[in-house]
């Protein structure tokens, strides 16, 4: 069965940063494209990054404007999102999900409690 655990978040002021973890298991993480979504309150849940299960290649939301850096460790079963410059915006809960295509078609049917981040002004 797959898990997927998230965490890191937390609360940060505006132009900080903040470095988040997803945790893998019941997959063979190596085969997977990872990805991290997100969810403000009240809205839908939405793309963030993908990274492709060699890790040599990615993709980001327009709105990351060069701001995220998404990686891996498939040695660990983990893929990690980087983020810098933070903006209220960004406020949410972050989850992880993965697919068997590069670029991202689906996910798995399974997600994780997510990790939350917020964003003062």
């Amino acid at each position: 069965q797959v898990r997927l655990v998230e965490s890191g978040g937390g609360l940060v002021q505006a132009g900080g940063s903040l470095r988040l973890s997803c945790a893998a298991s019941g997959l063979t993480f190596g085969d997977y494209t990872m990805a991290w979504f997100r969810q403000a309150p009240g809205k839908e849940r939405e793309f963030v990054a993908a990274v492709k299960w060699s890790g040599d290649s990615t993709y980001y939301a327009d709105f990351v404007e060069g701001r995220f850096t998404i990686s891996r460790e498939n040695a660990k079963s983990e893929v990690y999102l980087q983020m810098a410059n933070l903006k209220p915006e960004d406020t949410g809960v972050y989850y992880c999900n993965g697919g068997q295509t590069y670029p991202l078609l689906t996910v798995l049917d399974y997600w994780g409690q997510g990790t939350q981040v917020t964003v003062s002004s």
